[in-house]
């Protein structure tokens, strides 16, 4: 077959001349063969564009007969060699990072080169020293995010196998951990800041304190500890985002031989929706945050039943209440979980002295200046092997009542009458017209027995005064707690005496409200939960329980109970 019979399209394969070939990015087609527009050109158009092309490069180009067809199965051959040099060298990267790597290859990228990578000693996982597409390199990005601090050089690497340790007193803690020269200019010595580093006996022996400095400097260790990666191992290493490195610890605390590959499962690599300054109904609200809620509260119930304690030593005791109370010192951990008063804890007996035997109780003391022990209320005596002190073992339990509580998102989505109106809009974001309540503002805004307030607290006072709904910032120290107190005396000197609820985040937030407000001469009483009732405080008095327990006459107690469900 003729290859004229394929018309100006096998052409194009042979328009360039040899020297625009030896140009890197050279245009490969005519100009007349741009593409500029959507349409399709017309029969005579296309044999005029034929010809012109024809006539322009009959010197270089034969169409017809043997030669032309040879040179274009030569082209087509080229072409597709290349295609499959291309698409070698595509495999060749993807098994860079994904096939017969090293055990010491990076968990995040893959770069395996000895020089280049160190080994975190608690989980025994190799990272590299590169940056990849994140602020820190990878070994600091998972020391961090995992809290461990202790590492190993490779010992193919310049220095061996090496673990990074004082040389003073042994710590092993690469965050406190720097360098001073020795007397020989190719030796250094690693100290930990405090207290090696800062030790007189270091002028003893000729090092310079002055010099010392940390072994991690811009979120990487130093190059000439671990070297960093080339850029070229760089880019051809896997490309890792922050969000996934994230994910990917996060898997290993469930499965520590998740891998990258285990990011791409359905629903492992999703993230929550953005929260938004305005939303369109209750709906769009509860969307947003209910999985934000669902989130918190799975990761705190990870959390704390992560820490359960082997080994725990156990001293009895009974208290005023007749209930059972037990001792125990806990072993200090790096997690973020910390203990509470009110918080319960499972006390389970494993060992051959008594029968097994379990029970629940909820803190009543946490470590202090008086002792590092923690003590719980058992909820009953029943059973609990008080002749024993060895072999028990220490469960957090996850209390899911705070959580619980923001499920009226749903009642919020679902009726917008259940709060006010003005509320409701606030909440979303819409725009709502300004609502000033008529009240009479004191000439002195602050309450007796509190400190005076300042501007600030003032404009604060008359602001949450004469509008349903306030918000009140301000870092620590700013007197939050003072303004907080002084509204409540104000919104109860404009009521005539009426009740006026206060809640908190926090038990102890609303104890130093409680201790505030008291002050200014208002009746309070404290609300505070069944397992809290046990719990010592300042404000201890100010209890229902205890306020009930003082009443002698049984009518003041029942105007104090009508006075609070009023």
């Amino acid at each position: 077959m003729s290859v004229d019979a394929y018309g100006p399209s096998s052409q194009t394969l042979t328009f360039l001349d040899t020297e625009e070939a030896d140009l890197i990015g050279a245009d490969t087609q005519g100009s007349e063969f741009d593409f500029t527009d959507f349409t399709l050109p017309s029969q005579s158009q296309t044999q005029a564009s034929q010809l012109d092309v024809g006539q322009t490069h009959s010197p270089q180009v034969q169409v017809n007969g043997d030669i032309g067809k040879n040179g274009l199965d030569a082209d087509v051959a080229a072409t597709t060699q290349t295609l499959r040099e291309l698409q070698f060298e595509e495999d060749e990267e993807e098994a860079y990072y994904t096939k017969d790597l090293p055990e010491f290859a990076c968990k995040y990228c893959g770069i395996h080169d000895p020089s280049c990578v160190v080994m975190c000693n608690v989980c025994k996982k190799w990272f590299c020293n590169g940056r990849g597409n994140t602020s820190g390199s990878h070994i600091i990005n998972h020391l961090v995010r995992a809290k461990h601090k202790e590492v190993t050089l490779h010992k193919d690497g310049p220095l061996g196998e090496t673990v990074l340790e004082c040389y003073s007193c042994g710590v092993r803690n690469v965050f406190v951990l720097g360098f001073i020269p020795a007397k020989a200019d190719s030796v250094v010595v690693l100290l930990c800041r405090q207290p090696c580093a800062a030790q007189n006996s270091l002028k003893d022996m000729n090092w310079d304190q002055e010099q010392w400095k940390p072994l991690i400097a811009d979120r990487c260790f130093l190059s000439w500890l671990v070297k960093l990666p080339s850029e070229q191992e760089q880019l051809r290493a896997r490309q890792i985002s922050a969000q996934q490195i994230n994910k990917l610890e996060e898997l290993w605390k469930d499965n520590v031989d998740a891998t990258f590959q285990d990011l791409e499962k359905p629903g492992v690599d999703e993230e929550p929706q953005q929260v938004l300054l305005r939303y369109e109904d209750g709906y769009q609200y509860q969307n947003i945050f209910g999985p934000l809620v669902k989130l918190e509260a799975d990761y705190d119930k990870k959390l704390k039943e992560s820490q359960t304690q082997d080994n725990i030593e156990v001293r009895w005791d009974v208290g005023l209440n007749k209930k059972t109370i037990s001792y125990f010192t806990l072993a200090k951990t790096d997690g973020d979980m910390k203990l509470m008063h009110g918080d319960e804890l499972r006390l389970r007996y494993l060992g051959e002295m008594h029968k097994p035997w379990s029970g629940v109780g909820h803190v009543i003391k946490i470590p202090d200046n008086f002792g590092e022990e923690v003590g719980i209320e058992l909820k009953n005596n029943c059973g609990a092997p008080t002749e024993c002190t060895s072999n028990f073992v220490l469960d957090f339990i996850w209390k899911s009542t705070s959580f619980d509580r923001q499920l009226a998102l749903k009642k919020f989505a679902v009726d917008d009458t259940s709060v006010s109106g003005y509320i409701y809009h606030r909440l979303l974001g819409h725009e709502v017209e300004e609502v000033l309540f008529r009240c009479h503002l004191p000439k002195h805004f602050s309450a007796p027995n509190l400190p005076d307030l300042n501007r600030s607290q003032v404009y604060a006072v008359k602001h949450a005064l004469q509008r349903p709904l306030s918000l009140i910032q301000g870092p620590p120290g700013t007197g939050k707690t003072v303004t907080s107190a002084t509204i409540v005396y104000q919104l109860v000197k404009q009521t005539g005496g009426g009740p006026v609820l206060v809640c908190a985040p926090s038990n102890i937030a609303v104890d130093q409200l409680t201790e505030k407000i008291h002050r200014t001469g208002l009746k309070v009483v404290r609300l505070c939960a069944k397992s809290r009732e046990a719990i010592d405080s300042p404000v201890s008095f100010l209890a229902l329980h205890n306020q009930i327990r003082s009443i002698d006459r049984s009518v003041e107690c029942f105007l104090l109970i009508l006075w609070l469900v009023a």
